[in-house]
């Protein structure tokens, strides 16, 4: 798979408990977007954050928080974003989704070297 090396970075900030349909929120978009045949998706677990309701969300012993914040980050082209966004604006009803434009510098796969 090639992406284009002008691409956009697609960020979902929302909370590790988080749910749709029933299985953890992070899941459904990385495996929306993989169905869709995007270039790949990352998932970030933060040690501490907080959102809109300025509520700190914390993995400090003390104050062990079921609900962590959770980055998801996805680069592909524009058209391939778009296509997943549609689907994003449904599933995250409480959150942030930046977008950013990026130039993409090298993507490739172990499996497509040849003679490793």
């Amino acid at each position: 798979m090639t992406i284009p090396t002008e691409g956009v970075l697609l960020r979902v900030f929302i909370g590790e408990s988080d749910q749709w349909h029933g299985k953890p929120l992070y899941e459904a978009i990385v495996m929306k977007a993989r169905e869709l045949h995007l270039a790949g998706a990352t998932v970030l677990r933060g040690p501490m954050g907080f959102g809109a309701t300025s509520r700190l969300h914390t993995a400090k012993i003390l104050r062990l928080s079921s609900d962590l914040p959770i980055v998801i980050e996805i680069v592909d082209s524009k058209e391939k974003i778009d296509e997943l966004l549609v689907h994003i604006d449904d599933m995250v009803t409480e959150g942030l989704v930046t977008l950013e434009n990026v130039r993409v510098y090298r993507y490739r796969s172990r499996q497509a070297q040849p003679d490793d």
